[in-house]
């Protein structure tokens, strides 16, 4: 039974990363998530300093909000004139390092080191659940990131053409009347929601790879929006199941695997895909050439 929560908890956060991830790789933002995941350092500090326990709810709260002050700043630095790979880089380093001397300064006595809020292990999920009137109803892992996969999809159904438009041309978004920055703030509040959630999972450090892998590698598979978000839940749970596998033959890190499984996948895509292919696109080009020649 453990190894069906394992592989549920793994495929769950494959799909909500997989389809946040398809609109960050397309907005070229695709290392949001990385910021995201160390910059929310002081509010688990922050959290645990007002709260006075390491319980998850109170820190995946402040975890929360300081994902979202993340994200709102990254894009007032950009929008003020910064470049937006330097507005990621700054906003993530500056916030992990004041994490990083709250948790010095103020937790030197508690079990509150960087493994503890940075690193999840996966293989523990079965063994945290939670309760309802007495019935074990389930690993908490598998309803926190089950809960943010369904508000995905719900916000997608309502509002897909909008994040779509958003995506490939937020200039004509904005002159047919779509809040532009409105999607903007809702897509990175999703990706915060997933990446928090995914803490005790996967891991925060893990949750980058499923953002940007999967995706990465749909991309390279298909031009269309929604075969591209299709490819990439469905590569991402296909990591999942095969990273498992080799994890158990290899009795190494099972998110480790996983995400091991999933560079492999970018690997043959990037060298076999029919549109992006290097050995499809050296393949036309010696065509062309013959061609050229014979004629």
């Amino acid at each position: 039974m453990s190894t069906f929560w394992i592989i549920l908890t793994g495929a769950l956060v494959a799909s909500a990363c997989g389809i946040v991830g398809c609109f960050l790789v397309l907005r070229r933002m695709a290392l949001v998530g990385d910021a995201i995941s160390h910059s929310v350092l002081p509010g688990i500090v922050i959290a645990f300093l007002i709260s006075g326990s390491r319980d998850s709810l109170a820190m995946m709260l402040g975890a929360a909000a300081i994902g979202l002050v993340t994200v709102f700043l990254i894009q007032w630095f950009h929008q003020s004139g910064v470049q937006s790979d330097a507005s990621i880089g700054v906003v993530f380093t500056a916030l992990f390092a004041v994490g990083v001397v709250l948790v010095s300064l103020y937790t030197r006595h508690i079990d509150l080191d960087l493994d503890c809020v940075l690193y999840g292990e996966i293989a523990y999920v079965p063994w945290n659940t939670i309760e309802l009137a007495g019935i074990d109803i389930g690993p908490k892992a598998v309803w926190g990131v089950g809960i943010a996969l369904a508000l995905i999809l719900a916000l997608l159904f309502l509002f897909y053409k909008q994040f779509k438009i958003c995506s490939f041309d937020p200039a004509m978004a904005a002159a047919v009347g779509i809040p532009v920055a409105l999607f903007h703030y809702l897509l990175m509040g999703l990706v915060s929601v997933t990446t928090v959630a995914s803490f005790e999972s996967v891991g925060a450090i893990l949750v980058v790879g499923m953002l940007v892998v999967p995706p990465a590698t749909a991309y390279l598979l298909t031009e269309k929006l929604g075969r591209m978000i299709a490819y990439s839940v469905a590569i991402g749970c296909a990591s999942s199941v095969l990273g498992y596998g080799l994890a158990s033959l290899l009795d190494a890190s099972i998110a480790g695997c996983m995400i091991a499984v999933a560079g492999g996948l970018f690997l043959v895509a990037l060298l076999f895909s029919p549109s992006h292919g290097v050995i499809f696109r050296k393949l036309r080009q010696k065509r062309m050439i013959r061609h050229r020649t014979a004629s």
